[in-house]
Parts: structure tokens; C-alpha cells; sequence
């Protein structure tokens, strides 16, 4: 069994803002000296892992990524009759499990806060807000006073948390047993974290505890930013929206006036995994880590991150896969466009794109011997090569 799985694509997408930035612009990054688009590798493996393809494929188990868990665990104990005042507290404990809990203001300072008619309106407002999205069946946080809001803040952790599928059955398992005896959890019944899971995406990707390393899951699988293969220039789509009824006697105008950045792009995407960490990860499921490996080459071929997609519809398949296995050190291929592809007339974009891509990885092969044990090769402008035959190479 080869250790390595190496992934190499070619997608086009048309005019697009896949992976927006602060400012509401495609992502961007300079290589070679020049501004490529990009598309975050957090884009790219929150996109896959949440497709429907993906799910369907696998049939199995998966994460939960969340700051919200121990609130739900709240909410189990709350509509399985448990009284408010313990349901926070032993949904505290739970929550801690995973991070720190978000901070509680001490009795002294909340004192001084309630005693200030301004802090105190100021603060009760950010607790009420907060607390008016957590809807509640059979509970009403608006029935609750200051103080009790306050307590409610340690349900939730300050960081996301990676929950693989065994540790939230154990957990919601847990909270309907301590309503049930009407007592706290024992520390020895808080021991839920695990650092082997049958969760596919938590073994792919890994997952980081601070308050517990023992339990971290190292990453099986590691995804590069996807860049442009050449230069970029973002664009700006300036637009008009016309009022349905508006009949144009008194007012010409548009109802809205706005605008948005797009650019297109070739990209280049890059993907490493280690199947024998992934098989560790699974607790030795050999089956389940190919299912994994098969749902996770499908995604990446087939599924476009989803920013701006109702406005530009910019679904696309990749052009060009090269797979490559072996236990051989890997290496990205993304040197092929430090000197950017450019479009002259009569030359074939996507070919000199694919054809600079193979000649990098012959390059790496006569200098360094063989990167590779085995390989295969997607190619869509030549009907070279089909997607069965891909996955039943990788998987």
C-alpha cells in the first residue's frame, strides 16, 4: 500500500468571487511577482467536507464543527425536563470538555456593571441579543434576569471544536443521564475525548485541543490555497435592480444600485494524503479510509466552493487530475506557474497550462528519480481518462 496520495488539478471557472476577503474581493496572492486569484485551502476543505457528495458517498460518520455544542447539550437536558439552574451548570462542565468556556463575569464585576444605569443597560442589551438567537424549545431566555444570562455565557467554548461523531453520541448520551439521576457528571464520565474516530472529515483533517493534546488528531490530508496560473486583474460588476411595481410616471430610477468584484481564472490545486495517518486516524478501517480517500478526490473534482454562486453560477468540473501514489517525499507542482502562463494568439490555454504541468513533474523525476510509484492522469481536452477509472486509482 503506497503512502502517499498526491493530487494535482487544472479547473477553469468563469467570471466568479468564489473566496471573498475582508473587503468583499476574490482572495488574491502575488507569485512570481504578479497578483493571481486564490481560493483559501479553509475554503476549499470546509466546501468538499459539506457537500452533498461527499455525505452520500461516504455513508457514515461524521464531525461536528462547532463553539455551540454544550448550548445543544442545554437544550437535550431542558426538553428532557431538567431544571434550568443544573442544566447550566452540568452543560457547562460538558462544554469545558472541548475548550475554554467563554468568560462569566465574577459577582464583583457584575456588581459594578449593575450598579452603573449605563453599563448596565449597555450589557444586559449584548446578553439579550446574544440570547435571542439561541431559541429554546420549552424555555424562554427572555424570562431570564442579568444575572442568569451571564451564567448562561459558559455553555459555549471561545473556539471552534472539531466533535468526531462517537464523542457527541457519548456526550448527548451523558446529558440525558444526569437529568435522569438528578445529579452532576463524575470527572471519570467527562473522559469522552478520543484520538481515533470512525468521523472521516476529523480524521482527514485533523483537529487541534489546546486543553487536551493527547486527544489532537493529526491531519491525514493536507490542501494547498488554489492559485490562478496567471496573472489577474479583479473587475468591478456594477448593477441595477428595477421596482417590479414601480411604473416609471414619477420615478425613472432604479430601486437599487450596487456592486461587486469578480475575476476568472485557471486555478492550480494541490492535495497530499497520508493514507496510512488516515488508516491510524480510523482506528485501522482500511475500507472506511478508502471510501474517505474515493469522496474526497470526487469532491475536488466536481464541487466549486459556493461564494457568489446565485450571481455567477460558476460550477466546474477540473480540466486535468494527475494522481500519484507512493511513499516517496511529496511535493507540489506549483512551481510550474511561478513564471505565469500568459494567453497569446493561437496558443491553447488550458494545454500549456497541463503541458507546463507535466514537463514540471518530469523536471522533479530526472533530477530528484522518481517522485512517484504509479500514475494517472485525467485529461478532458485530450478524452484521456475517466473518473471511475481515477477513483478506483486513489481508492
Amino acid at each position: 500500500m503506497s503512502r502517499f496520495i498526491q493530487l494535482h488539478l487544472l479547473t477553469a471557472y468563469p467570471p466568479a468571487n468564489l473566496n471573498r476577503d475582508d473587503q468583499g474581493s476574490p482572495k488574491t496572492v502575488k507569485m512570481g511577482g504578479y497578483d493571481r486569484l486564490r481560493v483559501s485551502s479553509q475554503c476549499l476543505k470546509r466546501t468538499w467536507r459539506t457537500s452533498d457528495l461527499f455525505s452520500e458517498y461516504l455513508i457514515g460518520p461524521k464531525g461536528l464543527r462547532t463553539k455551540l455544542f454544550g448550548l445543544e447539550i442545554y437544550k437535550t437536558m431542558i426538553r428532557k425536563g431538567g431544571g434550568h439552574e443544573n442544566s447550566v451548570e452540568w452543560a457547562t462542565a460538558i462544554a469545558g470538555v472541548f475548550g475554554k468556556n467563554r468568560k462569566v463575569l465574577p459577582d464583583s464585576e457584575l456588581k459594578k456593571i449593575l450598579a452603573d444605569e449605563k453599563k448596565r443597560q449597555e450589557f444586559e442589551g449584548k446578553l439579550r441579543k446574544r440570547w435571542a438567537s439561541r431559541s429554546c424549545e420549552g424555555f424562554d431566555f427572555n424570562s431570564l434576569s442579568i444575572e442568569e444570562l451571564n451564567k448562561m455565557e459558559g455553555v459555549e467554548i471561545e473556539q471552534l471544536a472539531f466533535i468526531t461523531q462517537e464523542e457527541q453520541e457519548a456526550i448527548t448520551a451523558l446529558g440525558q443521564s444526569l437529568v435522569e439521576r438528578g445529579s452532576a457528571a463524575e470527572q471519570n464520565e467527562l473522559d469522552v475525548l478520543r484520538d481515533k474516530t470512525q468521523s472521516v472529515d476529523v480524521a482527514l483533517w485533523g483537529r487541534m485541543l489546546a486543553d487536551s493534546p493527547k486527544n489532537n488528531i493529526e491531519a491525514a490530508c493536507q490542501v494547498a490555497h488554489a492559485i490562478s496560473v496567471h496573472p489577474v486583474v479583479i473587475e468591478d460588476d456594477y448593477f441595477t435592480a428595477v421596482d417590479d411595481l414601480n411604473n416609471g410616471l414619477e420615478d425613472m430610477g432604479a430601486a437599487h444600485i450596487g456592486e461587486t468584484r469578480f475575476a476568472a481564472g485557471l486555478f492550480y490545486s494541490y492535495i497530499c494524503i497520508n493514507r496510512e495517518l488516515l488508516v491510524k486516524n480510523l482506528d485501522g478501517n482500511e475500507e472506511l479510509a478508502n471510501k474517505a480517500i474515493r469522496a474526497l478526490t470526487e469532491a475536488a473534482v466536481k464541487v466549486a466552493p459556493e461564494g457568489k454562486q446565485n450571481s455567477f453560477a460558476s460550477r466546474a468540473y477540473a480540466s486535468y487530475v494527475l494522481a500519484e501514489q507512493g511513499d516517496q517525499q511529496p511535493r507540489s507542482l506549483s512551481v510550474a506557474f511561478l513564471k505565469p502562463i500568459n494567453h497569446r494568439e493561437n496558443e491553447d490555454f488550458i494545454t500549456d497550462s497541463i503541458n507546463g504541468l507535466i514537463q514540471q513533474k518530469d523536471s522533479f523525476d530526472k533530477v530528484y528519480g522518481a517522485c512517484a510509484d504509479s500514475r494517472y492522469e485525467l485529461n478532458v481536452p485530450q478524452l484521456q481518462g475517466t473518473l471511475s477509472e481515477l477513483l478506483n486509482f486513489v481508492g
